[in-house]
């Protein structure tokens, strides 16, 4: 996972602006404004980020127009409103994901303080209120308590972004590792990128692996890779631009899941 700041925003304003309502059909304007809004938090937008002007326009982000072909397209409809591409647009995982009986993954988190140790805690607690098949717990020492059934270290090096693995044997991956310089911006992009890369250790792909150009600016699709690109059963056949399992993230990152993320993660666990 890379930050990519201005490409990313870029990318954004390239998909809002693509596709553009009919002038030859009248239209209720009050029930497309809703769809718009519904359709964008559907796709992992909050509330709190949506905006609907005097003119009746909609904005998110604060300079992004969404259109309703356009906000279709994020929840996998066509502009018309009909289904679109289910090949393209939904949540991966892997082929091995962490077996049954893993109850508790111990996060070895020694190496983290100030603003990335507050983003581990704000990370291993976005797993935990979802009340999943396994608990996250969290320990500061050389050794892991009694009771752990896998674990895994946390490192902080280079400068920004994050790196993990696949699960494998039934066992999440065992080791992940954040950019020291991600801390400079703030907990919840730290939080963002933790909760990524435990998302790869747990059996997640990138939300677009198929397309990286989605949240990236550029690049293609990232295939197999050998370790499986699996459909997540029930996640929406749209492509999600607020999943935090996207492959490249923003300086403006929040740290919580998106509703399609939530969908896919008990979906598996």
């Amino acid at each position: 996972m890379l930050k990519n700041i201005v490409a990313g925003a870029a990318t954004a304003l390239v998909l809002v602006g693509c596709v553009v309502e009919s002038d030859d059909v009248e239209v209720d304007r009050e029930a497309v404004i809703a769809e718009i809004v519904d359709n964008l938090v559907d796709a992992g937008y909050p509330e709190s980020e949506i905006e609907v002007r005097e003119d009746g326009e909609v904005f998110v982000g604060g300079d992004a127009h969404v259109t309703l072909g356009a906000s279709r397209e994020m929840i996998g409809l066509a502009a018309d409103g009909e289904e679109g591409d289910e090949e393209h647009f939904r949540h991966f995982r892997t082929n091995n994901l962490v077996g049954a009986s893993i109850d508790t993954i111990c996060i070895n988190g020694k190496a983290f303080s100030g603003t990335m140790s507050t983003g581990l805690d704000l990370a291993i607690q976005n797993y935990n209120q979802q009340n999943l098949q396994f608990t996250m717990v969290r320990f500061n020492t050389n050794n892991a308590p009694a009771g752990c059934d896998a674990v895994i270290v946390g490192s902080t090096k280079g400068p920004v972004g994050g790196q993990s693995g696949f699960p494998s044997g039934g066992l999440p991956y065992d080791k992940f590792q954040v950019g020291k310089g991600t801390a400079n911006y703030g907990a919840d992009v730290v939080e963002h990128v933790i909760t990524h890369e435990l998302g790869h250790a747990i059996g997640f792909r990138h939300s677009d692996y198929f397309d990286r150009s989605y949240s990236c600016g550029s690049g293609g699709n990232e295939g197999d890779g050998g370790v499986g690109a699996v459909h997540i059963s029930g996640t929406p056949n749209g492509y999600a631009p607020g999943s935090v399992m996207n492959s490249c993230f923003t300086a403006t990152e929040n740290g919580e899941w998106a509703n399609s993320d939530i969908t896919a993660l008990n979906a598996l666990y």
